[in-house]
């Protein structure tokens, strides 16, 4: 129909040029854009179509809010009670809380109307009412996976929100980090040292299993440690596993690994017995080689309320000083 008006018009150079360009006006307009609107990622659950750059993130994945507010992205929403103190989201009022994962209150997304959702963690099993309450948005999940190497698994995650986010140089940064602090601690490690991680809470001090055990479990494979101790039917227990300081003494392990768990989230509790106090006031550890020589690591404060890239960087380069002091 278009080219049998331009024919007939042929005659008239004004009309011809005025066709001309509302044309290419319109083409410009719809199909480019179209195309840079989104990006395709892949995550734990397939690919997605995501909009770059999102205009409402509602972020519950607490090992990203570290890196979300270093990027200086804005969240429309997330689970106040598990934003690390160390992060400055916990001061930003404009946030609407969604609770905790044990008393979420979820309603608030429909209000915020998100487009990207990174959800993980603690908030992984509402994956469907997000789907429910936020039809149209992108749910990302990037929770390192079983049966992967787990810095990789951190590293996939930091480039996939740099992508999101167009902070591509800066994942790459972080992950290069990293790198870097596992380089450090693989290069001093001696194989024939022994190893033990441990979890404290409650004035208790729990056992973390090597492989599978909560945020030190997985170093174990990434770095080659040997493990001091190891128990069947051993569990991922954000509290650890209950194994007698006995049986942790008797190990004698030369390095101990701790997450202090209660120092992210009771340090000003009256009853908070830090993880220091009860490793080296404990007499049935007193004798043990890591104790003696001072070879206890502490993972930062933050730890379990901030279990992102930047927390095992930080650990893996003391853990790293460590060593090479003692070499």
């Amino acid at each position: 129909m278009r080219r049998s008006l331009l024919a007939t018009l042929a005659g008239s150079a004004l009309i011809l040029s005025a066709c001309g360009s509302n044309g290419d006006s319109t083409e410009e307009e719809t199909t480019p854009a179209g195309d840079a609107s989104t990006i395709e990622i892949e995550d734990n659950n397939g690919t997605h179509e995501v909009p770059v750059p999102p205009t409402s993130v509602v972020a519950t994945d607490n090992r990203t809010f570290e890196t979300l507010y270093d990027w200086d992205v804005d969240i429309a929403a997330a689970p106040m009670p598990l934003m690390p103190s160390t992060v400055g989201y916990i001061d930003d009022e404009n946030i609407v809380d969604l609770g905790s994962h044990r008393e979420p209150d979820l309603e608030p997304i429909v209000e915020v109307n998100p487009d990207v959702i990174i959800n993980g963690q603690r908030f992984t099993q509402y994956h469907d009412d997000f789907v429910e309450l936020a039809p149209d948005a992108s749910i990302i999940e990037l929770d390192p996976r079983d049966g992967e190497p787990f810095d990789t698994e951190l590293k996939r995650q930091i480039t996939t929100l740099g992508q999101v986010f167009d902070k591509e140089s800066e994942a790459e940064a972080l992950n290069g980090d990293l790198d870097a602090a596992v380089e450090r601690v693989t290069s001093a490690y001696d194989p024939e040292q022994t190893v033990m991680a441990v979890n404290t809470s409650g004035g208790e001090i729990g056992f973390i299993a090597p492989g599978v055990g909560r945020a030190i479990g997985p170093l174990y494979d990434v770095l080659g440690l040997t493990p001091a101790l190891e128990v069947e039917g051993s569990s991922d227990d954000h509290q650890g596993d209950d194994i007698s300081v006995e049986a942790i003494a008797d190990s004698n392990p030369d390095w101990i690994l701790v997450m202090d768990r209660d120092a992210a989230v009771a340090a000003d509790d009256p009853e908070y017995s830090p993880a220091n106090e009860l490793l080296e006031s404990s007499e049935a550890l007193a004798n043990v080689t890591a104790v003696q020589e001072g070879q206890i690591v502490y993972m930062p404060a933050d730890t379990y309320t901030n279990e992102g890239i930047q927390t095992y960087t930080e650990f893996l380069n003391d853990f790293a000083d460590a060593l090479e002091a003692a070499n």
